[in-house]
Formats: structure tokens, sequence, C-alpha cells
């Protein structure tokens, strides 16, 4: 039986992506990534997509082994919208535990040589830091170069993002860059996963950007003050020894997923767009794009011990 005791979760996700044009255009092919990542804490139940116009689709695993479809179109439209329900049922923990391995409880460690070349870019830094911003914004965290405990440290950064900045709903694509967002204070959830992402780097930990959505429970009456519904959201999972990939949300302080949906895993935020394609015809007879995520939860218990 999957984690998460007697009861599952089950959520219905509907996203809706629209884009809007002064006149018919031709589209190029677009690349999606709206099916969430399986596992044993999530299991998918059923999956709708509506394309139109219409598209012939094809299906592929990518680098990450992501799920990603490929439209492609024969029509020209002055509109072009996309449309995907999925069921799931997600196995959240009552409270999340960190079965670290004793040698990487503390910081700082070096992960096993036969993770490492798997690990990969993830381990890298990616942004430059010639003023050394990040650095120092993160030496804060640390116990004066003395050994920290990693958990500690990890909620230590997350919370600090949520704490310390002002979070942005930001529609236009693109992230900035970390230094960016430590100079405005301000960011979007995308923004403050790869400040996240950057920060842990700092220090030698493994991370990854994940693209999903968020489930907050005030769609459902029940009292919350989670912020970045209704559209999709973005957040970072880090590799520890003994626990594996463990999801943390800067935009809400929170670690463990009992309410992230993943759909995409990347090294940068650029591979793991939910939505990337082309048009052909001026820039200027773009219109608009809008982006509606709602995620709904019923509870429904599992039969057996």
């Amino acid at each position: 039986m999957p984690p998460g005791g007697h009861v599952v979760q089950r959520l219905t996700v509907e996203h809706k992506t629209t884009y809007r044009y002064r006149q018919p255009v031709r589209f190029g092919e677009h690349r999606l990534m709206f099916r969430p990542r399986e596992g044993h804490d999530l299991q998918l139940q059923d999956s709708r997509l509506t394309i139109n116009p219409a598209a012939s689709v094809h299906w592929l695993h990518d680098v990450f082994s992501n799920s990603v479809a490929i439209a492609s179109f024969s029509e020209p439209s002055s509109e072009l919208r996309f449309e995907s329900v999925v069921v799931i049922d997600r196995y959240p923990l009552a409270a999340p535990t960190f079965s670290i391995e004793t040698f990487a409880r503390t910081l700082p460690f070096s992960y096993p040589a036969s993770e490492v070349a798997d690990l990969g870019r993830t381990i890298e830094r990616h942004y430059s830091d010639p003023e050394r911003k990040m650095t120092e914004w993160t030496r804060r965290l640390l116990n004066n170069g003395a050994q920290i405990d990693t958990e500690e440290f990890l909620i230590g950064v997350t919370r600090s993002i949520r704490d310390e900045f002002d979070y942005e709903v930001r529609e236009e694509p693109g992230v900035h860059t970390p230094v960016e967002t430590l100079d405005r204070g301000t960011g979007s959830c995308r923004d403050y996963a790869v400040f996240m992402m950057e920060a842990v780097r700092s220090v030698g930990l493994a991370a990854r950007f994940v693209s999903g959505y968020l489930y907050d429970a005030a769609i459902d009456g029940v009292t919350s003050e989670t912020v970045g519904a209704g559209s999709t959201h973005a957040w970072v999972e880090v590799y520890l020894p003994g626990a594996g990939w463990v999801e943390f949300d800067p935009t809400n302080g929170s670690h463990g997923g009992s309410n992230l949906i993943p759909v995409a895993v990347a090294r940068e935020p650029q591979q793991a767009m939910p939505v990337s394609g082309t048009f052909e015809g001026d820039p200027d007879v773009f219109l608009e794009l809008t982006v509606d995520v709602e995620v709904r939860s019923t509870d429904v218990p599992l039969s057996g011990d």
C-alpha cells in the first residue's frame, strides 16, 4: 500500500492556457508539460487534453523523464487554447520526515562518488555573483563556518526567502537572476525557486527546479495562508542522501510537498516551461496570454489495511 495511511487525497487539476492574436496566425510546434510525474506518492487516475485549433499530438520523455506532448498544427487561428484536466491520487505524509544518512545530517558533507556523476550540474552554481551578494546572504544562515544541521539550514533558507521578500505575480516570461531578486526584494515563485537553488548550491547541495501545481485548501473552504495558487507553480527539490529528492517551497516557506503536484523537474527553469512554442507573423499581432489553474480536492478512503 502506498504511504499516507488509509486516506488518499484525490485532486483534480484544470489548467487552461490561452493565447490571443489580432489576426489569424500559423503556429509552429508547441511543447506541452501538463502531465504530473507519477511515483509511489502520486498516481494518475485520469487525464484529458483539449487543443483548439485541432492539433496532432505525440508524446515523449525528455532527458529528465518528464512527459512531454508535442502539438503540431495545420490551420491558422486568432486564438490558441490548451485545456488540460487531470485527476490524481496523492499520498501526503502527515508530517515530513528526513531519513538523511548520518554523514549528511550536518553541513558541509560530500556526496558519494557513485552519485556525483549522476547529480552532475545540479550541484554547480549557474549564475554570476561578482560582488558575492548571494554568498553573503547564504552565509548568514550558516553557523559561522562551523557544522550546521542540514535540515535546519534548508528550512531556514526556505523560510527566510518567504519572510524577507515580497511575493509578486508576474505573467511575463523569463526568470530574474538570484542577484536581481536580492536587489529588488521581490519575486515570483519561479524567481524564488532559482534563488533557493543558487543558495543551496553555494554550499555544495544538489538542487533542481520543479514546475507543477499547488493545491490551496482555501478553494475547498478551509482556512489557508497559501499563496501562489491559481496558476502554475514552481519550487525546489534538494537531493539528500538517504532521503532522496526532498521538496521545498520557498514561496510558502514549506517543505515536504504535501500540497504540491510536480509536473516537470529540470536543472534550470527554461527546461520545465509548461507551454512553449512559436507562431509566424509580426510580434505586434500578439494580444494576450491568460493562464487559469484550479486544483480541487476530495478525500477518498482506501480499502484494506
